[in-house]
């Protein structure tokens, strides 16, 4: 007979305890459940009646709850790891399995936990510790589950159900690869059931996706469960059960269950699952932010610490301030920067009496630890000046470096608390994290960024009129505040063979005056270009392109004006890396750095602003390349591969700026559809999220074919109503040639589609904000809430 057949079990034990976070997320005493059962032989206790000779249950039921009331733990596994250590070591049992139910865990599920099962050679005692002996734990299977899960779908075969959603009621359990609790008193991101319960009904189950899957059968439900829990959440193996409480009349519920692996899911398991972000995008279009950068050859081995740096300044050349630091949190702080956010001017907090700052985020990999890294960046702080001036807290300063993660650590000394304890009441700091973080967890809070930054702008006293933060772009000696206005790059071809002016031109003087005349005319930025890109150009030698371009930045520079940024439309590294020394400050390469090695190169080390546009092939070549399964899906995978070598290369992710390729590889329809989609290609949780989009759509072939116009310049109307649905569409820069006139186009369009509240009073990003944001411009709130949000072009303006 086995020697622990028999059982004790101590059932729903109810104690209150400190465990984490509660369904609202608060950390608070909440009552936990606990199931204890006592793997024994009591066969002398049987014979005799002799309780000594068993296992005491009200024993285990006292130390049990004095051990779970007393404690405070983050996670769940943690409490059981203690539970059956007491069970353990203090009651002598020589097997326990123990389950921990945590009724408040989810909001919309009855309870979640753990099991596990630890044996007496688990633990060995030293002294007046118990430590763990993790080989031998190798063979229990824990797991975690959620119960009685509500979700809210389109699910069914018959008509009726293909109407409304109806709830179905989901179990899962997920069995980790590895013992739980045993090592810290956290949990890895494969074992949170907050991670995986948000993942699968928050970023699947959205109005979108549902109603675009539509799933007919409980089976490729509970199966796209499995697949996401297993693909997205890196879980080994689950099970999952789901149920249609209104499947038959005379049943409480019908549903399935199964259990599946990394194994047994395949590529071709649901196929509509293959997308993602709002049921759009393929899963392999991943967002840039989420992008890693550890397999970069140049990271030495001894780096794989993960960290988090804000930065913020506003005294002096912020700009300069910015760049300044990251160079020097490379150079002296044993690192080596993965990424950077998008910069954000933003009015001071506190003391409202100063500049605006202008603040960044960064990731990095290092070797150091937090309090070498902390005196590392103090130094940085003292050798640019942030201690040479009278400085109160929160007042102005050269440069702020403040560590905000530090890999998934908590820590605190008396120096250095991380994560940073107020980053979560930051718009500051949260929005330039989310840039290049939006999906990592708090380890404290139990929220990712980006649904932290949610919360705070969601909240009612979130101060929308002192939170006036603009994401900007630094271009020649201004910063463009993006989203206040459509910004026009006027067109500069000083080409013999373009497809518009063509030869008009080609004399210094006359280029230098057709720079004037746009300028006068209202343009942001001129944009050069020594070399046709129209289909089937011909293509000309580098020192030819370099002969055109350069006399003409440099009169200009030398007369003068240097008030107006030069773009320099080139695909070619040494043509870049020649025109930014005469004078030019962004580059505009039709390729997206696809047609010269070396182009990143040259962009990184230049620092300023480039346009990464779409295309395939080259201009000779790139109209038979011309086929796409989604012209929009394709166009996001494809440029959002180019965004990420640039950034690897070491491009600042606030310099670059994307281009759909209007006429690059493109058809007649195929461009159409660019305009009419182009909101879904640089939406929120799209891959190009967050950066500015530049579109060219003026006098191209494809408005000609539609008004029947051959001439180019004669193409002026069309162009009109090409650049009004760009702006609709989100576009942030407008390439164009007529100037004056579109001038005129793009004040009406911004009037119509970018928000008059957004540029007085700051970014919106929630009907609440919305509704007191009319209320002080004096509208009727309610009525000016309804138009506003049954517009959609609206509403998307709103995630910008």
């Amino acid at each position: 007979m086995d020697d622990f057949a028999d059982k004790v079990i101590i059932k729903d034990l109810v104690v209150r305890s400190i465990l984490g976070v509660d369904s609202w997320e608060i950390i608070k005493r909440q009552p936990v459940v606990i199931n204890v059962t006592i793997h024994t032989n009591i066969s002398q206790a049987g014979e005799t009646d002799h309780l000594p000779h068993s296992i005491h249950y009200g024993v285990v039921c006292k130390k049990v709850t004095k051990f779970a009331e007393e404690s405070n733990y983050k996670s769940v596994e943690a409490l059981a790891d203690g539970i059956a250590r007491v069970c353990i070591v203090d009651c002598h049992a020589p097997k326990v399995s123990v389950r921990v139910d945590k009724p408040r865990a989810l909001l919309h599920a009855s309870s979640a936990g753990v099991g596990i099962t630890r044996i007496k050679e688990d633990y060995s005692t030293f002294g007046s510790h118990t430590d763990v002996r993790t080989s031998s734990l190798l063979s229990h299977q824990d797991f975690i589950f959620v119960k009685d899960l509500n979700l809210k779908t389109i699910i069914g075969v018959n008509p009726w159900e293909r109407e409304e959603k109806q709830t179905v009621i989901v179990n899962l359990t997920i069995y980790p690869s590895f013992a739980m609790g045993t090592l810290q008193d956290y949990v890895p991101k494969p074992h949170n059931y907050h991670t995986i319960v948000r993942t699968i009904s928050k970023v699947r189950f959205n109005r979108e996706h549902v109603e675009e899957s539509k799933y007919k059968t409980v089976e490729a439900f509970a199966t796209a469960l499995a697949r996401i829990a297993i693909t997205e959440c890196h879980v080994s193996k689950i099970t999952v059960r789901v149920e249609k409480p209104s499947a038959l009349v005379f049943a409480s519920s019908a549903g399935v269950e199964i259990t599946r692996s990394i194994s047994t899911i395949t590529s071709k398991t649901l196929p509509q699952l293959n997308s993602i972000h709002k049921g759009f995008f393929r899963e392999n279009v991943k967002p840039v932010s989420d992008t890693s950068n550890l397999q970069r050859s140049d990271i030495p081995n001894s780096f794989h610490h993960l960290v988090f740096i804000a930065l913020g300044s506003n005294m002096g050349d912020t700009v300069d301030n910015i760049n300044s630091a990251l160079s020097k949190i490379q150079e002296k702080c044993n690192s080596k920067i993965l990424d950077t956010s998008f910069l954000y001017e933003t009015s001071p907090m506190h003391i409202t009496d100063q500049a605006r700052f202008l603040n960044a985020a960064c990731k990095i990999i290092t070797d150091l630890s937090p309090e070498e890294l902390l005196q590392k960046l103090k130094a940085i702080e003292a050798e640019m000046g942030r201690f040479d001036v009278v400085t109160i807290r929160y007042g102005p300063r050269p440069i702020d470096l403040d560590i905000i993660f530090y890999d998934d650590i908590e820590y605190t000394s008396d120096t250095l608390s991380i994560p940073h304890p107020r980053m979560h009441e930051r718009e500051f700091v949260l929005r330039p994290i989310c840039d290049i973080a939006k999906g990592k967890e708090h380890p404290k809070l139990y929220k990712t960024c980006g649904q932290l930054l949610n919360q705070l702008l969601n909240s009612l006293d979130y101060d929308l009129q002192g939170n006036d933060i603009w994401r900007v772009i630094p271009i020649g000696k201004s910063k463009w505040r993006l989203g206040s206005k459509t910004f026009l790059m006027g067109v500069l071809n000083v080409t013999p063979d373009s497809f518009s002016d063509g030869g008009l031109y080609n004399n210094v003087d006359d280029a230098v005056t057709r720079f004037e005349k746009l300028v006068l005319e209202g343009a942001d930025i001129i944009d050069i270009g020594g070399m046709s890109t129209r289909p089937n150009a011909t293509d000309i030698p580098a020192e030819e392109e370099l002969s055109r371009v350069l006399p003409v930045i440099q009169t200009i520079r030398a007369k003068g004006i240097t008030n107006i940024p030069i773009s320099i439309d080139t695909y070619r590294a040494t043509v870049a890396e020649r025109a930014i020394a005469a004078g030019a400050d962004l580059i505009n390469d039709v390729s997206g750095g696809m047609l010269d090695p070396e182009m990143f190169s040259v962009m990184a080390n230049a620092n300023i602003p480039v346009c990464l546009q779409h295309m395939r092939g080259d201009p000779k070549s790139m109209t038979h390349f011309t086929q796409y399964e989604d012209v929009i899906i394709d166009i996001c995978y494809e440029l959002s591969e180019r965004v990420n070598h640039a950034i690897q290369a070491g491009v600042k992710r606030w310099n670059i700026i994307i281009d759909p390729g209007i006429g690059f590889a493109k058809d007649y329809s195929q461009n159409f559809q660019i305009l009419r989609r182009l909101s879904d290609m640089i939406s929120q949780n799209s891959p190009l999220e967050g950066f500015p989009c530049l579109l060219g759509p003026s006098r191209k072939g494809f408005i000609g074919h539609v008004i029947q116009q051959s001439e180019a310049k004669n193409r002026v109307w069309g162009t009109a109503a090409a650049c009004t649905a760009s702006v609709a569409g989100g576009v942030d820069i407008l390439r164009v040639h007529d100037v004056k006139e579109m001038v005129d186009v793009v004040k009406v369009a911004d009037s119509i589609w970018r928000d008059v509240a957004r540029m007085q009073k700051g970014i919106i990003s929630s009907p609440i904000a919305i509704f007191f944001a009319y209320q002080e411009l004096h509208h009727d709130p309610v009525i000016e809430c309804f138009n506003i949000l049954r517009n959609p072009y609206y509403l998307r303006s709103l995630h910008r």
